[in-house]
């Protein structure tokens, strides 16, 4: 009786240390080995996003049902933030290359948080446009200054890791903020509460500024007269013929994959699928929480390859999810049609979480250090035209021919991967350059070709 009592519980304590030992290997995915500093600076930009999560997506509701604005002027208020970002992105870049981050980061917050802050008591549209220029400009500063401070508190090797904990941190704060404050409107819809998400959401800007000005570091800049006839300014960054091509793949990447997703599925599902508003929020929340959780282990798997190989897998995913858009039209099922899209989220989610690791490291590479505000914020501005531009041209065909937004963005997906393995070794990479030997240890000669093609790019 012992004896079997005894097997009973060993075979128990097995299973929990076979338990213990599986959720040990699951964690050890989402370590990041990061230093602390750019934990607690990820951690202060979650709680910022958050506030964001909060107003983002009853804005116009806001303007139009609380404030009575029209739709339109409502619509064009919410655009002036992000032009204005567009606008105050390069000379950002260029303030940050003569300036340290920190204070920068720290100026960018306190704007935003007047800008959003105002928000709450505007009635009258002018007052509307004010708050969307205060606010933008400071969001377009301080993003820029984020990700140059996240870059110069890290080595080379932690690029990747840094860019996918911000990553994680955006949508974590962006999701659970729009999840609290749906229940806060459905449970107050009135003035009143819109103006509390507003206020909070500036005390959340300034909240990132304080975190950033008592727990983050303040680095040097690197020294401009190290430059030795590279030149400075943006006329040398525009020489940079990779980096050009690389900020108009990226531009199409944007629009192809995360625009068209995020702004036109949801009109297309409901007017061609059987899917309603409930499915499409979920199909959304999916796509979001995959990101949340699977950015950072995918991370390591995307660092065991070559760069160029994961851009073009990142182009066939994009190709392959507007591509899955189009089987939802086939059958009448709601069920059928949301597992659809739901997969179609998930794809979509893949490549999000490739395509930001693999990018902005290479940009950071190809940046001489004095330059280095100037490559973000351009590859920043980037990402904002592709988000920009994948709206307007996702709408017009979504009026025209519907179908063709998928097939189009599915083959002009497709064209940019095909160009990314085009460039080949071109692409600074560290895979290939661990398996180049020290020059002064092998010839030319003897070099492998591949290696002797990075080190002439």
């Amino acid at each position: 009786m012992n004896v079997r009592v005894a097997g009973v519980h060993g075979k128990a304590a097995n299973r929990r240390g076979q338990a213990s030992r599986t959720l040990a290997r699951v964690f050890a995915g989402w370590r990041t080995g990061l230093p602390g500093p750019v934990i607690v600076l990820q951690a202060g930009t979650a709680v910022n996003y958050f506030g964001t999560g909060l107003i983002l997506p009853f804005e116009i509701i806001y303007l139009h049902q609380a404030r009575g604005f029209t739709t339109a002027t409502a619509g064009l208020v919410l655009a002036a933030v992000m032009v204005t970002a567009a606008v105050v992105t390069p000379p950002s870049g260029a303030l940050l290359d003569r300036f340290r981050a920190k204070p920068i980061l720290i100026t960018g917050n306190l704007a935003s948080a007047l800008g959003y802050a105002g928000f709450a008591f505007v009635d009258r549209p002018w007052q509307a446009f004010v708050c969307s220029a205060v606010g933008g400009a400071g969001f377009g500063v301080a993003n820029t200054a984020n990700q140059v401070l996240s870059l110069t508190l890290v080595s080379a090797e932690q690029r990747a890791s840094s860019i996918a904990l911000r990553r994680v941190a955006g949508n974590f704060g962006l999701g659970s903020g729009a999840t609290v404050a749906g229940f806060i409107v459905a449970s107050a819809d009135d003035l009143r509460a819109f103006q509390a998400l507003y206020l909070f959401d500036g005390v959340t800007f300034a909240v990132f500024a304080l975190v950033v000005l008592v727990g983050i570091p303040n680095p040097r800049l690197a020294n401009a007269a190290s430059a030795s006839g590279r030149g400075t300014g943006f006329r040398a960054v525009a020489h940079d013929r990779l980096f050009l091509i690389l900020i108009a793949a990226n531009i199409v990447l944007v629009m192809t994959g995360g625009a068209l997703f995020s702004n036109i599925l949801a009109p297309f599902a409901k007017a061609h699928t059987p899917v309603g508003p409930g499915e499409i929020g979920v199909v959304f929340f999916i796509n979001t929480f995959f990101i949340a959780v699977a950015q950072i282990p995918a991370t390591r798997v995307v660092q065991r390859m070559r760069r160029t190989h994961a851009l073009a897998a990142t182009s066939a995913l994009f190709a392959i999810g507007l591509l899955a858009v189009l089987l939802a039209t086939l059958t009448s099922s709601t069920l059928t049609a949301t597992t659809v899209l739901a997969g179609v989220a998930i794809v979509i989610a893949i490549g999000e979480c490739a395509q930001f690791i693999v990018l902005g490291p290479i940009v950071a590479d190809l940046a001489p250090p004095h330059l280095l505000g100037r490559y973000m914020s351009l590859y920043g501005l980037a990402f904002t035209a592709g988000v920009a531009l994948g709206p307007a041209v996702g709408g017009a065909l979504l009026a025209t021919s519907p179908d063709a937004v998928w097939w189009g963005g599915a083959l002009a997906a497709a064209l940019t991967g095909a160009g990314m393995l085009r460039l080949g070794d071109r692409i600074p990479d560290p895979l290939l350059r661990a398996q180049c030997p020290p020059p002064q240890a092998v010839s030319a000669a003897d070099m492998d070709p591949a290696c002797h093609s990075q080190m002439k790019s």
